[in-house]
């Protein structure tokens, strides 16, 4: 028999280890495919030359892909210095060229301007919208980008190791919406030895762990044993870890997947509160908001 042109109506979050020179939209085509899901998203573009956690969310789990999106990022990337590229990375071609190299406490001395509360000018090759046309777009096709400087969080940026005077490793933990390559053009500049990023690879998206990704190769391998591949999948419940949790009763259960509102009772329960996960039997059921202690749904998964 061919399978379902609509697909299977399959709910969970596959932890990917993206492999290099594959990009994010590619690999959510594979992911949906391999699992024959009728939609699936992910939570935070991975550049194609980069490898690492790319979690992909499949049918109802695509509801809590904003709250994943969010959540912070751990990156470890190299840097090559004396030379800076259109694209930030190795894929681009050289604007400017150095024969100077940065010691290791220079570099050290540079890294607390990128810690907290920073203003981060994303790169030009970037999916940022310009007049509804994407940046990168833009940039390929000769055009001028000009982007404007944007806040950032960045909760550490460490340098790890100086294999040799061209390169330098560094381990990064951020929020939504930080680019890496920026952090390596930056570096490179105000080093005065011009970089741009080598090797990236992302070992962390809230809550997912580098341990928990799964190779392209080996779901590959399992193609057809639909059994297999669902048993790789993680519960929706488990992407909305330290979020406010309520458990609903069966009736309570049946009522917050019609939409309704619900009183919330008991000495425990929450008066105020957002983005509070609604669970029955270990199950996510939906996400809303408490207010005067009744909980109304915005988001709710289906059975």
């Amino acid at each position: 028999m061919g399978r379902n042109k609509k697909g299977r109506a399959v709910s969970g979050w596959l932890v990917l280890d993206k492999p290099y020179e594959l990009g994010s939209t590619q690999a959510v085509g594979k992911i949906r495919w391999l699992f024959q899901a009728r939609k699936a998203g992910h939570a935070g573009t991975l550049d194609p030359l980069a490898t690492g956690i790319l979690p992909i969310a499949l049918g109802e789990a695509t509801k809590t892909v904003p709250y994943v999106t969010d959540g912070e990022k751990a990156y470890r990337f190299t840097v090559q210095w004396g030379r800076q590229t259109n694209t930030d990375d190795a894929e681009g071609t050289t604007v400017n060229s150095s024969d100077a190299r940065p010691t290791a406490a220079a570099i050290e001395a540079l890294l607390p301007q990128f810690r907290g509360e920073i203003q981060q000018t994303p790169p030009a090759f970037s999916a940022i919208k310009i007049d509804g046309k994407r940046a990168y777009a833009q940039a390929r096709a000769g055009e001028h980008v000009e982007l404007q400087p944007r806040a950032v969080s960045v909760e550490s940026f460490d340098l790890v190791a100086c294999p040799d005077e061209d390169h330098a490793i560094f381990e990064v933990v951020c929020g939504k919406g930080t680019y890496i390559r920026a952090f390596a053009r930056d570096l490179g500049l105000q080093l005065k030895c011009f970089g741009h990023v080598r090797d990236l690879r992302r070992t962390f998206v809230e809550p997912f762990e580098e341990s928990d990704a799964v190779r392209l190769d080996d779901l590959l391998a399992l193609e057809g044993d639909i059994a297999a591949l669902d048993d790789l999948l993680v519960s929706p419940i488990e992407s909305m870890q330290g979020f406010p949790e309520i458990r609903l009763t069966e009736e309570e259960a049946r009522r917050v997947r019609l939409g309704n509102s619900i009183i919330l009772r008991g000495r425990d329960a929450p008066i105020e509160d957002d983005d509070v996960c609604a669970v029955h039997r270990g199950q996510l059921i939906a996400i809303g908001d408490v207010a005067k202690g009744e909980f109304q749904p915005r988001r709710v998964l289906a059975a």
